[in-house]
């Protein structure tokens, strides 16, 4: 094979090379890279193989720095990306209206990347004529699990798992847009909040801003809950749950009254199954005396008839619902 001489290109092309695969840029350009087959070797350093992939490298150089500049809504004389403050803007929301006599409303959170629609669908089919269904949509943001990159997400989060930093104001935010969205339920509805993957990252925190009795930014939780599910998911600030519950009045016959559901598959490779017992073993350690924990042995990171019939079975128990009753 015949190898063209190589060629330098300008030093301005050069710097903005340099630039793309350095720094705080380098995952956005990491991506870039791979959609455009763009590789480079190692020679005491990083550099492209050709000129020529070094100037499609360079072309998008503007593109990328505005597409950080717009994910992120830093600025250069703002703050940092990571104090910056962030606005959220939630999606859609889907209602799965009753088919029978109003008892009972579950606000229910997708995992990362879905969309409140998906879920409508499949929760609209459950054997659970008293319940209606709210399913939201989560914000579109950047998402440091994904380099950056745009996605509808609950919160930030670097890994699937409690190991990860806790995005409180992200927590707080959806958090706050569940308990907003429940209340214009009647005083005479119990209220419960489930999901999936993050979904149930979500709901569980929400349960413990319940127990608590406010977020971690101090603001008052007003829901007052009935029931938690969540499936194939993991418990935000695990680690200092148990300092919120002591400083905090009536918290513990709060935690203590809290049914809670959580199911997780043994086989799933997203969210390992290990997260999901831990989260039962701290909340169960923590005075929560009311959680199940539900396991499936070739279950990966999705649901199953088998784990559905299941939480309808208890939220039908948990939520005292009369799934005799067809009237409205």
């Amino acid at each position: 094979m015949i190898r063209r001489p190589r060629r330098e290109p300008p030093v301005v092309l050069n710097f903005g090379v340099d630039l793309l695969l350095s720094g705080p840029f380098y995952p956005f350009t990491a991506w870039w890279m791979w959609v455009f087959e763009i590789r480079f070797w190692q020679c005491g350093g990083k550099e492209m193989e050709s000129m020529e992939a070094r100037i499609r490298l360079g072309f998008v150089l503007l593109g990328i720095i505005g597409s950080v500049l717009l994910l992120s809504n830093m600025s250069f004389t703002g703050p940092s990306m990571a104090s910056a403050r962030r606005a959220f803007d939630f999606g859609k929301t889907y209602v799965v209206r009753p088919k029978g006599k109003h008892q009972a409303t579950v606000v229910w959170l997708h995992g990362l990347g879905d969309n409140g629609s998906s879920w409508s669908q499949l929760l609209e089919a459950l054997p659970l004529p008293n319940i209606k269904w709210i399913c939201p949509t989560a914000p579109t943001r950047p998402v440091t699990l994904f380099g950056g990159f745009p996605s509808t997400a609950w919160f930030d989060v670097e890994e699937l798992s409690e190991d990860a930093p806790d995005d409180l104001e992200g927590l707080d935010a959806a958090a706050t847009h569940v308990a907003n969205l429940l209340s214009t339920e009647p005083a005479d509805i119990k209220i419960g909040i489930g999901g999936f993957s993050m979904g149930s990252a979500t709901a569980l925190y929400s349960g413990t801003c319940f127990s608590v009795g406010k977020y971690a930014n101090g603001n008052p939780f007003t829901a007052n809950l009935s029931a938690v599910v969540g499936l194939s998911g993991w418990l935000p600030c695990a680690k200092t749950l148990g300092k919120q519950l002591e400083g905090a009045d009536g918290a513990a016959d709060r935690a203590a009254s809290l049914p809670t559901l959580l199911c997780h598959g043994k086989a799933d490779d997203v969210v390992s199954h290990k997260y999901g017992e831990k989260s039962s073993r701290v909340l169960t350690s923590l005075g929560f005396k009311d959680v199940t924990f539900k396991s499936y042995n070739s279950l990966g990171h999705y649901t199953i008839p088998q784990e559905m019939d299941e939480v309808c079975a208890w939220l039908s128990s948990k939520l005292g619902l009369d799934t005799s009753s067809s009237s409205k």
